[in-house]
């Protein structure tokens, strides 16, 4: 099941997160979408196995990830627990907490109860003692960002998680949460936020910028804006498509004559450098060193290994960011 540990180590890159001592291999695995309480436990087994044999030591979880919110969770752990418990000290296993979990108002946000609550619930699901990283979810502005930064360094302080992180903040929010988490000597080393060659808004709220000035990672989620960034959507819908699956996250709507077209340019830039669609596109988040690590999703395992590919390429030319640049600006 598992290759042995010099073999699984030689396929991947690893980079350190941020100027902390914790290494992210520059692809991991999240699990959004595909292990909720519908999927089917056999494909989810084969998804960790697959990474894992392949150097990705990195899952990503949320205590919301499903459907139902907390699925994912309980699913991962029950491979943990029956399969994959013996390499837990290989692995880099993390969690978050801010949007809605529980009814009433102690169930979402940034308090001190709704996250340390979160994560008691979340290491049950999980069957952990802790966490590697655990996350703030989202940017809380009712809730003093005193007290959230000082729930994230109680949980350090417990035991419970190793470091902290923060998700979907701007560059301003960040800079003034990194002040108290330095203060409050909790180690704070990465952000997660979504980025690709047509979402750039980590670009332009200040995050990547801030990000690197204070020397912290960054982990980009829908690297290939749920499935836009490939060759799958070109020639239609296919029935077995996120689109016609799900469609909480991608609708045929956003497939816009002019979206297509955008796609339409990128592949063929993709292939003109020896890459697929989706490999350019998570080659293009590496390419300048401040993106720590990648996070996709995957319902098949060759995707993972697909995934992979994209490290064997990841320097542009000049001509070529500037091209790419150039037709994210136009849909």
């Amino acid at each position: 099941m598992y290759q042995a540990e010099k073999t699984r180590y030689q396929s991947m890159k690893y980079h350190f997160c941020g100027n902390s001592g914790l290494q992210l291999p520059a692809v991991s695995l999240g699990l959004w979408h595909n292990f909720g309480d519908k999927a089917s436990m056999e494909n989810m087994k084969e998804l960790c196995f697959t990474a894992f044999d392949n150097g990705i030591t990195h899952f990503d979880l949320a205590n919301n990830y499903g459907p139902a919110p907390g699925a994912a969770e309980s699913n991962f752990g029950r491979i943990l627990k029956d399969h994959m418990g013996a390499y837990r000290d290989e692995m880099i296993i993390s969690t978050k907490a801010g949007y809605d979990m529980w009814e009433g108002p102690c169930g979402n946000g940034g308090s001190r109860k709704y996250l340390i609550a979160s994560l008691d619930q979340s290491l049950k699901r999980m069957g952990l003692e802790y966490v590697d990283i655990f996350y703030h979810h989202r940017m809380d502005p009712e809730t003093p960002l005193e007290e959230t930064m000082g729930a994230l360094a109680q949980i350090v302080a417990s035991g419970k998680a190793l470091y902290v992180g923060l998700s979907n903040y701007d560059g301003k929010t960040l800079e003034k949460a990194t002040a108290i988490l330095d203060e409050l000597k909790c180690p704070f080393i990465i952000n997660q936020n979504s980025y690709s060659m047509i979402n750039r808004t980590i670009e332009n709220n200040g995050l990547k910028e801030t990000s690197a000035k204070l020397k912290k990672g960054i982990i980009a989620f829908s690297p290939l804006n749920q499935g836009v960034l490939t060759d799958r959507y070109l020639n239609g819908i296919p029935e077995d498509s996120r689109i016609k699956t799900d469609g909480r996250f991608l609708q045929a709507r956003a497939l816009t004559d002019a979206r297509l077209e955008q796609v339409r340019k990128l592949n063929t830039l993709a292939a003109e450098r020896g890459q697929t669609l989706a490999e350019m596109a998570l080659a293009w988040i590496l390419r300048d060193g401040i993106v720590t690590s990648v996070l996709v999703g995957a319902s098949k395992p060759s995707q993972i290994l697909d995934n992979i590919g994209a490290l064997k390429n990841t320097t542009f030319t000049d001509e070529e960011k500037n091209k790419i640049d150039e037709i994210a600006k136009e849909a």
